[in-house]
């Protein structure tokens, strides 16, 4: 299956790309002149794709385990090469979840299904960098 995006320059460093849904997303980079950033960071938008990803994954399996009852927070850090271009060497996935009766059983399974077999964005993370996963629990 293709998708496709298109992406115009909105002047400045600022440009708009829309999505095969139909949405539309602003990417900016800091300029050391002008207007504050309006938009997402390329490499940031990359980092919140992953977190994304595998929480659509999660969700939807602990919904199919009559798992509903439950917060989930997903925390992902990259650290850039040094050298250009910089890219993402190192991503840590943090994944927070809290509520009051959690089965933590199935949220871990749910975790380990998204990481290891259906999260696109997460297997394409790894062809270049070293991804590490950690679960949390709070009983909030």
């Amino acid at each position: 299956m293709a998708h496709k995006t298109t992406t115009h320059w909105r002047g400045g460093m600022l440009f708009e790309s829309d999505n095969p849904s139909g949405n539309n997303v602003l990417m900016d980079t800091k300029q050391t002149a002008g207007p504050l950033q309006k938009g997402l960071s390329p490499k940031a938008m990359m980092l919140s794709s992953l977190a994304g990803c595998s929480g659509i994954d999660i969700v939807d399996i602990l919904k199919k385990m009559k798992i509903t009852e439950y917060n989930l927070k997903i925390v992902a850090e990259g650290e850039l090469t040094g050298e250009h271009p910089k890219y993402y060497h190192t991503v840590a996935v943090d994944y927070f979840f809290s509520g009051p009766k959690l089965d933590k059983k199935k949220c871990r399974r749910a975790v380990q299904l998204s990481v290891e077999k259906y999260c696109g964005v997460m297997e394409m993370f790894r062809k270049f960098a070293n991804v590490k996963t950690q679960t949390h629990f709070n009983s909030n």
